[in-house]
């Protein structure tokens, strides 16, 4: 322990090498899941790990100590199951998968060129009004400010500029 605390990561892989075997299996019996019996043995090692120099051999063995932070990490685990079993989260279906397949990107990748070009041809300063608004977040004031005009001006600018993108836009299934 003297040497882990050191930071010598060899003892940590003798460690490992001893008591993962066991944890591991202790902690597939102890929470009926073998991927979280296998997040609870490195999160052992990782607390092991971070806490070397807080471990004191007059209080417990080396294995004492470690086993103890099984056993309670296990006994976390279960307790989180149980509250989300008890709240319903538990029977709740994993969420789908929502990464695009390629037609949807391709039809994504599709719609973002024709709102760029519709982008590209407004005039100048709707673009740039637009673009202050939705890219940058900014408040009609702030955009008055940017561009050295009136608020009331802004305001048309950005009227104008949603009409003409609405038009550039109409039947391509961009709302």
């Amino acid at each position: 322990m003297a040497a882990l605390a050191g930071g010598d990561r060899g003892a940590l892989g003798r460690l490992i090498a001893l008591y993962g075997p066991g944890l591991t299996a202790y902690a597939r019996q102890a929470l009926r899941n073998g991927a979280e019996a296998e997040d609870v043995a490195q999160e052992v090692f990782l607390r092991v790990w971070r806490q070397a120099s807080r471990y004191d051999p007059d209080r417990a063995a080396v294995s004492t100590w470690i086993w103890r932070i099984a056993v309670n990490l296990c006994i976390d685990r279960n307790r989180r199951i149980g509250v989300r079993r008890f709240l319903g989260l538990e029977a709740a279906p994993d969420p789908e998968d929502e990464a695009p397949g390629a037609e949807e990107a391709l039809d994504a990748r599709q719609r973002l060129g024709l709102a760029r070009a519709a982008m590209e041809g407004l005039p100048e300063r709707q673009r740039e009004a637009i673009l202050l608004r939705a890219a940058g977040g900014m408040s009609t004031a702030e955009i008055a400010a940017a561009m050295g005009v009136g608020p009331g001006a802004v305001e048309q600018l950005l009227v104008r500029a949603r009409a003409n993108l609405r038009r550039a836009l109409e039947g391509t299934g961009i709302p």
